[in-house]
């Protein structure tokens, strides 16, 4: 089992500090939670069925390349993630040299973890139909793909047009970073079944995780890709060494945890976690 930890149950000020001792404490990754905006109007829906509570629109969102490129250069082996990108709401052209820099800057650690998106005003607010963003996703993940492997790359999409274009420099991680994709509902498991290297689950018990994994493996085999290495992640909680077997059995590779009670605590409780869990 690895185990990540992620920002996004942390104040800002202890992101450095928290990344430090990720990296010194053998922790597999941190994660970062991105937005292109927050409207003032929130709608929509972060787990299928549950409508999401209210998230104040004053939330500070940073941009995920610079700060994880920051984070890059105060650490050596931690992988940095994305939890999740939204790749869709941008040109292809963007998030492809936005993660390759990353990927050359760090040294090959980036996770590219990405989502349709569930906050659907703040689609609208860019311009973009939130209806599409399924679409849109889908359409940029084959081309940020060729950007990264192809030499020269020419593409007529539905939503992406160009003639052709070379793309330099490649990422360091062969054929790319992992793609890991993010989400809950039937749409977003059979996107990574079908094109993802991974899954990023919300929060989940062994249980929930467990149903979520069987589906994916369904899904997997459907799609022809069940050697495919793939890497399922989810946020769960550990309280004993049983814990761990039980999120194994559940099919989790790699579980995203928060070892700390406030932000001034966290690096105490990630070294206290590591000595139990990590040595």
């Amino acid at each position: 089992m690895r185990f990540g930890i992620t920002f996004g149950r942390l104040n800002p000020k202890a992101w450095l500090d928290a990344a430090v001792a990720a990296d010194e404490l053998g922790f597999d990754s941190v994660w970062l939670p991105e937005h292109l905006v927050f409207p003032l109007e929130i709608s929509g829906q972060l787990v299928p069925g549950e409508d999401h509570p209210p998230v104040p629109p004053t939330v500070p969102v940073y941009d995920v390349a610079a700060y994880l490129g920051f984070l890059a250069g105060q650490t050596s082996r931690v992988r940095l993630g994305t939890f999740v990108y939204l790749l869709g709401i941008r040109h292809p052209f963007v998030g492809a040299r936005a993660f390759a820099t990353l990927d050359v800057i760090s040294g090959g650690r980036v996770e590219v973890g990405i989502g349709a998106g569930w906050l659907r005003t703040e689609w609208t607010a860019a311009g973009l139909d939130p209806a599409t963003r399924g679409r849109r996703l889908d359409e940029a993940i084959d081309v940020c793909r060729r950007l990264w492997t192809e030499p020269t790359i020419e593409h007529h999409g539905e939503f992406f047009d160009f003639d052709p274009v070379a793309f330099e420099p490649k990422p360091i991680q062969q054929p790319h970073p992992p793609l890991m994709v993010g989400g809950e509902s039937a749409a977003a498991l059979g996107r990574a079944a079908r094109v993802g290297d991974g899954w990023l689950g919300m929060s989940h018990t062994p249980e929930t995780a467990a149903a979520q994994s069987r589906e994916l493996q369904r899904l997997r085999a459907d799609a022809d890709r069940a050697d495919h290495p793939f890497v399922a992640t989810c946020a769960g909680e550990v309280g004993g060494d049983t814990d761990i077997d039980r999120w194994t059995e559940a099919g989790i590779d790699r579980l995203v945890v928060v070892p700390w009670t406030s932000s001034r605590d966290a690096v105490r409780g990630m070294e206290r976690f590591a000595r139990r869990y990590l040595a």
